[in-house]
């Protein structure tokens, strides 16, 4: 058995391993023979000036898993942490797993993305790049990031080319620059852009990343990853801006069986799913106290399974791309899943 499979044992049922003594830094398996740190720092949303503290504090705190992305207009500050920390012996850049994303106004530039992200981050390479979304956007439109047509509503999308002809790019990166990018992966991919991608890709995505938590659980998604051999990592785990699962009942009625609070739960549901998760905060208090994951058993998933049955689906995140991406939950707009 792989060492990293070591301490997960299966309990009661097939669909979860869950894991006796979870660790923040549990190392999950990825399909290129590395693997992936259960939890990381989320840097979505988070304010400038506030990023670099939060990241210093973080892996001074533990944490070895960080996640960026060229959109969220803030690698530089993360790159600032990343010389700190290192510079301080705190941390080797090897001790470190560092994730950025190929934004949708670069989908016919990858290396040129990769690049700022590399150069933003002040690091030599990046242990996992993924597709952002499969939206290829114009990139010589009236915004560098968010193109958008006369109207001022309609995003510009770049029909000229598809997310299939990206994921080309992304494996040429792997291909002619392995020394700039250990892994390649995708994000926001629903089953069927992901058949329609695998069907002509020669190197399967490591990773999914995909908005994950009990009142969008995606288990069509995680199932057919699972099948594939690409992990899930899960984004917005409490439920997005406000954390509305913080006030529902099953989540509640688990935290007070384990005595924690509701973020704990929510962050420990995937691990229990062999799942890694990010966790977004800048608070160092808040940092500290999500990386205190706990063991679910199959009784308190059960629970949890029960939030989107009794309220539904809610996906929270969801750009106004007028994309058809493939969701279930989500079918308006154009399909661009070629």
């Amino acid at each position: 058995m792989n060492p990293s499979l070591s301490n997960f044992i299966l309990k009661a049922t097939p669909n979860y391993i869950l894991n006796p003594t979870p660790e923040m830094n549990t190392a999950i398996p990825l399909n290129t023979g590395a693997t992936i740190p259960a939890l990381g720092l989320g840097t979505w949303q988070s304010a400038p000036g506030e990023v670099k503290k939060a990241v210093v504090h973080a892996i001074e705190s533990g944490y070895r898993h960080i996640d960026c992305a060229f959109c969220y207009q803030n690698e530089d500050e993360v790159g600032e942490a990343l010389q700190d920390v290192i510079s301080r012996g705190i941390v080797k850049r090897e001790d470190l797993f560092i994730t950025s994303k190929l934004w949708c106004t670069f989908h016919t530039r990858t290396e040129e993305g990769l690049q700022k992200s590399l150069d933003l981050l002040k690091t030599p390479y990046v242990d996992l790049y993924l597709v952002h979304w499969p939206v290829p956007m114009n990139p010589k439109g009236n915004h560098p990031l968010f193109p958008k047509l006369e109207d001022g509503v309609a995003r510009d999308i770049d029909h000229s080319t598809t997310h299939i002809e990206t994921w080309k790019g992304m494996e040429k990166l792997i291909q002619e620059h392995p020394e700039k990018v250990k892994a390649i992966g995708v994000a926001n991919y629903s089953v069927k852009y992901m058949e329609k991608l695998l069907a002509q890709a020669t190197i399967t995505p490591a990773v999914n990343q995909i908005e994950n938590h009990p009142l969008c659980p995606q288990q069509e998604v995680y199932d057919f990853c699972k099948d594939k051999g690409i992990h899930i990592t899960a984004y917005s785990p409490l439920g997005s801006t406000g954390s509305p699962l913080f006030k529902d009942e099953d989540v509640i009625d688990v935290a007070k069986k384990h005595s924690v609070g509701p973020a704990t739960v929510l962050l420990s549901y995937h691990l229990a799913r062999n799942a890694s998760v990010l966790a977004k905060s800048v608070t160092p208090s808040r940092i500290e106290e999500n990386s205190k994951l706990i063991t679910l058993d199959a009784s308190d998933m059960k629970k949890l399974e029960a939030v989107h049955k009794n309220k539904g689906i809610n996906r929270y995140v969801y750009p106004p791309f007028g994309v058809n991406c493939g969701f279930p939950d989500k079918t308006e707009g154009i399909d661009l899943s070629g």
